[in-house]
C-alpha cells in the first residue's frame, strides 16, 4: 500500500504567524507536548540562538509529522525579505503551499512577491488569514485586498465571528451538513456536466461537489481560504484537514531511476554534513552509492534520516515523493541534482537578488583563515552569498539582501564557529554596460609555447538582456574545442569591467581568430579571452547601471507634498497618487543607493502613520558621479604582462 504524503511549505510576510502555525501543527501531530512560543523564544523550529532572541526565522525549518494517516513534510520559511534566497530554494520542494496573511496587516510587500513566484511555479495555494483575535482584525478588508492586489478571488470555506478578541470564532461554510449556495455556484460553473444538473434542479451531493473542488484546487483554478488564530489554536485542525484533503500528493515512481534535488545543507555533530533532499523518482537507501549529476561524482550514503524538531530518525530508505536528510554526500551543495532522470525537477524561481556587497573582517587577525573557511561553508549552504575570497588583497566579500541579514551572519559566525567578525563598507552593487559598439583584439603568442588570436565585436544590448554570445569563426580557423574554451570563459571575463563591476546587457561576437597547429595549447584561449574582452570594453567605454526599487507608499493626505519632495530629492519618480478616505497611495521608482534610509526617515517624518513596501525592479543607467567606480580586484587583463605571468602561474 502506497504511503500517503503531503509536502507543503508555509510562506508569508514577516510576523504573519508562520512559525506559530508550525508549532500548533507539530503539537496536534504528536511531535510536541505543547506548542512553543515565538515571543518567548521557545519555538522548536527556531533552532538558532539569533532566531530565539529576535523572534524571527532566518532560515527554513524542516520537520515531519503525522495527521489523519498522512505523513506531512513541512517547511517553515523565513518571512523577512533579507532571507528570500532561502525561500527560493524551498520553492522547488512543495506540492502545495499555505500562504499566511495577517488579519490586521493584510497584504504586504513580500506577500505579493511570494504570490507572483507561486503562480510562476503553478503551485496549489491555500490562503490562511491568521490573527483574527487581534485588535484591528478585519478579514473582509483582507479578502478585498487579496482580490485587488493579488488579482485572484479566493474561495472562503469559512466565515468569522467576533473578530478582534479572544472570543473570535470560525464557522464552516463547506461540509456535508452545510453548504453555502454561492460556493456551489462557483464550483458548478467550472464543469459543464455539474452545471447542467444544477440548472435542471437536480440535487448534487456534497461528495461530487467536493471532488470537483479537490480537482480545482490541485489544478490551481481555485484557491481556498480559511481563518484562524494560531496563538489560540483556533482553526488549526480545520487547516490540517484541508491540507490533507485539497493539496495534492507528490506523485513520482520509486521504480524509476533516481531523480532528486539537494535543496538545503545542515550539519550534525556526529554525522557531519546532512544534505536535505527531495526525491521526485527512485529511492535512496543506507549504504547505497548515489551519483551526483551536478558534481559528476559518486558517493556512498551513510544514513537516510527523517527530520523532527530537535531530533531525527534513521529510516533506512526514502522513496519518490518523500523528503529526507542524507549523510555521506560530502561534495553535495545546494541545488545539486542526484541520479540520472531529472525531467520532473522544477526550475529555479528568483524572488530577489542581493543588491549590497560587503567586506567581512575578523576582529582578531589570527582568525582570518578560520573566517574564510567558515564563509566557504556558509556559502555552500546559501549560494546567493556569492562569497569571494580575494587572496591577493586578503579580502572576503559577500553579497547580501540587507542590514538584518548582515547582523544575523555576524551572530552565526560567533555562535556556530566562535569567530568574532565585523562587516564593513557595504556598497550598492552596480553593473556596467558598453556605451557604444566596438572591437577588442588579442594576440597571445608570446612567450611561446602559446597561440591564441581573436577579434571580438562588442555591442550594447537591450536593458535586462544579459550576455548574448555567438561565434562566426569557422572551425578551420579555431578548432571547436578552443571555441568552447572561449564560450566557457566569457562569464568570468565579464565579472569585472573597466569600472570594477560586472558587465551585462551586451552582445559579444567572436568575429575572427586563429589557432596554431604547433604552438596552441589547451587553455591558451582561456587566458586570451579576458584580454580581448577587456580591450573591447576600453574601446567601447562603459556606462554604469544602478539598481532601482519600485515603491508603494500609503500615508495621510497632508504628507503628500513633503513625501513627493523627498522622493524627487533622491532622484526618484512617481505616478499620480490615488486618494482614498483621507489617505493617498503613491507608486514609483527610486535608486537604491539614495534610498537606503528612506523607510526610516519616512516613518519618522510621518510619526509611523506612513507605510512603504519596496521591491527590486531592475537596473537603470546613471552617471559616474551618481554611481561608484571601483579599482580592479586582482591583476587586470589590461596589464597584459603581469596578467599572463599570473595566468601561467609564474607569479603568485
Amino acid at each position: 500500500m502506497k504511503k500517503s504524503i503531503r509536502n507543503i511549505a508555509i510562506m508569508a510576510h514577516a510576523d504573519a504567524g508562520k512559525t506559530t502555525i508550525t508549532e500548533q501543527f507539530l503539537f496536534l501531530g504528536g511531535q510536541l507536548k505543547k506548542p512553543g512560543n515565538v515571543d518567548q523564544g521557545t519555538a522548536q523550529t527556531d533552532n538558532l540562538p539569533v532566531e530565539r532572541e529576535r523572534g524571527i526565522s532566518v532560515c527554513s525549518a524542516h520537520t515531519s509529522f503525522q495527521w489523519d494517516q498522512t505523513r506531512i513534510n513541512l517547511a517553515d520559511t523565513p518571512g523577512h525579505v533579507d532571507f528570500s534566497a532561502d525561500v527560493e530554494r524551498i520553492m522547488r520542494i512543495p506540492d502545495g503551499v499555505i500562504l499566511v496573511i495577517s488579519a490586521v496587516e493584510g497584504i504586504q510587500a513580500h506577500t505579493e512577491t511570494l504570490w507572483a513566484a507561486l503562480r510562476q511555479r503553478h503551485i496549489p495555494v491555500m490562503f490562511f488569514i491568521n490573527k483574527i483575535d487581534r485588535v484591528g482584525a478585519d478579514s473582509e478588508s483582507v479578502i478585498m485586498s487579496i482580490e485587488k492586489e493579488l488579482k485572484v478571488k479566493p474561495l472562503s470555506l469559512q466565515e468569522t465571528s467576533q473578530e478582534g478578541g479572544n472570543d473570535a470564532g470560525i464557522r464552516d461554510l463547506w461540509s456535508s451538513e452545510f453548504i453555502q449556495d454561492h460556493l456551489v455556484e462557483r464550483i458548478v460553473a467550472t464543469d459543464e456536466a455539474l452545471l447542467n444538473k444544477y440548472l435542471e434542479g437536480e440535487k448534487l451531493s456534497f461528495h461530487e461537489l467536493d471532488e470537483q473542488l479537490i480537482h480545482l484546487v490541485r489544478s490551481c483554478e481555485v484557491f481556498p481560504l480559511l481563518f484562524g488564530a494560531a496563538k489560540l489554536g483556533l482553526g488549526m485542525e480545520e487547516l490540517l484537514n484541508a491540507v490533507v484533503k485539497y493539496l495534492p500528493p507528490p506523485g513520482g515512481d520509486p521504480g524509476k531511476p533516481l531523480s532528486a534535488l539537494v535543496y538545503g545543507i545542515g550539519h550534525d555533530k556526529i554525522m557531519g554534513k546532512i544534505a536535505y533532499v527531495r526525491l521526485f523518482n527512485g529511492t535512496i537507501t543506507n549504504r547505497e552509492v548515489v551519483f551526483n549529476a551536478t558534481k559528476q561524482v559518486e558517493e556512498k550514503v551513510t544514513q537516510v534520516r527523517r527530520i523532527f524538531p530537535g531530533r531525527f530518525e534513521d529510516i533506512g530508505t526514502a522513496e519518490a515523493g518523500d523528503i529526507a536528510g542524507i549523510s555521506g554526500l560530502a561534495s553535495a551543495s545546494v541545488g545539486d541534482l542526484l541520479g540520472t532522470g531529472h525531467e520532473r525537477i522544477p526550475a529555479e524561481v528568483k524572488l530577489r537578488i542581493p543588491l549590497l556587497i560587503v567586506q567581512i573582517k575578523a576582529v582578531n587577525q589570527k582568525d582570518y583563515p578560520a573566517l574564510a573557511e567558515a564563509m566557504q561553508e556558509l556559502a555552500a549552504e546559501d549560494p546567493s552569498l556569492e562569497f569571494e575570497w580575494l587572496r591577493d588583497e586578503s579580502e572576503l566579500l559577500v553579497r547580501i539582501m540587507g542590514w538584518i541579514q548582515m547582523e544575523v551572519l555576524e551572530r552565526i559566525l560567533a555562535d556556530r564557529f566562535g569567530i568574532e567578525a565585523k562587516f564593513e563598507n557595504p556598497t550598492v552593487i552596480y553593473q556596467e554596460t558598453p556605451s557604444s559598439a566596438s572591437e577588442g583584439f588579442v594576440r597571445y603568442w608570446m612567450p611561446k609555447p602559446c597561440w591564441a588570436i581573436m577579434r571580438f565585436r562588442i555591442e550594447p544590448g537591450e536593458r535586462g538582456s544579459g550576455v548574448v554570445y555567438k561565434s562566426v569563426v569557422p572551425v578551420n580557423n579555431i578548432q571547436q574545442k578552443y571555441q568552447k574554451e572561449v564560450e566557457r570563459t566569457i562569464k568570468s571575463a565579464l565579472k569585472q569591467g573597466i569600472k570594477g563591476w560586472e558587465v551585462t546587457d551586451l552582445k559579444i561576437t567572436l568575429a575572427e581568430g586563429e589557432d596554431h597547429t604547433v604552438h596552441t595549447r589547451a587553455g591558451d584561449f582561456v587566458v586570451a579571452t579576458p584580454m580581448g574582452i577587456m580591450d573591447g570594453l576600453v574601446n567601447a567605454g562603459t556606462t554604469l547601471l544602478e539598481p532601482m526599487i519600485r515603491f508603494h507608499i500609503n500615508a495621510p493626505e497632508d504628507l503628500l507634498g513633503v513625501i513627493t519632495s523627498d522622493i524627487t530629492r533622491i532622484r526618484g519618480s512617481f505616478e499620480s497618487p490615488e486618494m482614498d478616505n483621507g489617505r493617498f497611495t503613491l507608486s514609483g521608482i527610486m535608486p537604491l543607493a539614495t534610498s537606503l534610509d528612506f523607510p526610516v526617515k519616512l516613518s519618522s517624518r510621518s510619526g509611523g502613520k506612513a507605510r512603504i513596501s519596496t521591491h527590486f525592479c531592475g537596473y537603470r543607467e546613471c552617471t559616474d558621479e551618481q554611481g561608484v567606480i571601483r579599482p580592479y580586484k586582482g591583476i587586470s587583463p589590461l596589464d597584459t604582462a603581469k596578467y599572463i605571468l599570473k595566468a601561467r602561474r609564474a607569479i603568485q
